[in-house]
């Protein structure tokens, strides 16, 4: 019996999607035509979650001034167009008021359209670190890709994206402070240097809090990395120890404890000087002599 074939790494044909797909800098490749932008719809299951307010704006007036310079990549669906990539440049030019686009549109499918956009994504350098660790952990379980292939596709070293799944190994507290940008990647890696999630919560809340640098947060690491190590339970004290306790505190009027220490049980008996040391000792002989 064949053996089935195996899926190409990136998907059929998305190699050579992904070149007409580059960001808006550089040659423009050739738009099959131009479409209202009423007729484009952005991709619903896009990646990216938020978009640079600043970098928009400046995008916009670059396109108020030159226009569109890269197509967007998209495919007829239903009675509209879905962007496939590009979206920075549609949202921009719907910033600048532009009324139509260049596009160039293909025929492809849904798994394709989500490998596309993560890979268009991952290759810019302003997501912030969880947006991008999210996408690598997305489009491996997509694709069947192997960290080896995903880290030429996206043009970062295997331990870049490593180092950046491992992110998602942090509690989602410290997450969501990558995500707000109130924490670097930097700082997060210091922080996974702490074994306990409740830890590593207290730690970001530190960091945040006080605005400490990453060589600080290194720093700190340690210390909060020894507060929740599991401690050998103590041992449960005998009630027939407490009751015995208990009666000879009566009997020698001073605070007395009876325990097992290192394997050996002992009797302590507190006196706060020579005069009470004598008065117990008088009531043992007492005692004794009975």
């Amino acid at each position: 019996m064949p053996s089935p074939k195996k899926k190409p790494a990136l998907g059929r044909g998305l190699g050579s999607l992904m070149g007409e797909a580059q960001s808006e800098t550089g040659f423009s490749a050739s738009a099959d035509q131009k479409l209202s932008i009423d007729e484009i719809k952005p991709n619903p299951n896009q990646p990216r979650t938020h978009f640079n307010e600043t970098e928009l704006e400046e995008l916009s007036e670059s396109i108020r001034e030159h226009g569109v310079l890269q197509p967007l990549l998209v495919r007829k669906k239903g009675s509209f167009y879905e962007i496939i990539a590009g979206e920075r440049r549609y949202q921009a030019s719907l910033m600048a008021g532009l009324t139509e686009l260049p596009v160039i549109i293909k025929d492809v499918d849904d798994q394709a359209v989500m490998e596309i956009a993560l890979i268009e994504n991952l290759q810019r350098s302003d997501l912030n670190p969880i947006e991008e660790a999210r996408g690598y952990k997305q489009l491996l379980k997509a694709s069947g890709m192997t960290q080896e292939a995903l880290s030429k596709a996206v043009s970062k070293s295997r331990s870049s994206i490593t180092n950046s799944l491992r992110l998602l190994d942090l509690p989602d507290t410290v997450q969501q402070y990558l995500y707000d940008g109130k924490l670097t990647a930097g700082h997060a890696r210091a922080i996974l240097a702490v074994p306990f999630d409740d830890q590593r919560i207290k730690l970001a809340d530190k960091v945040v809090a006080e605005g400490l640098s990453v060589r600080a947060t290194e720093n700190l690491a340690p210390l909060f990395s020894v507060g929740d190590v599991p401690r050998t339970p103590r041992p449960v004290t005998p009630q027939s120890y407490k009751k015995a306790a208990r009666y000879l505190r009566q009997v020698f009027n001073t605070n007395v404890r009876v325990k097992s220490t290192r394997g050996k049980n002992k009797i302590e008996i507190e006196f706060k000087d020579e005069e009470e040391l004598s008065r117990i000792l008088s009531q043992v002989i007492e005692g004794d002599d009975e």
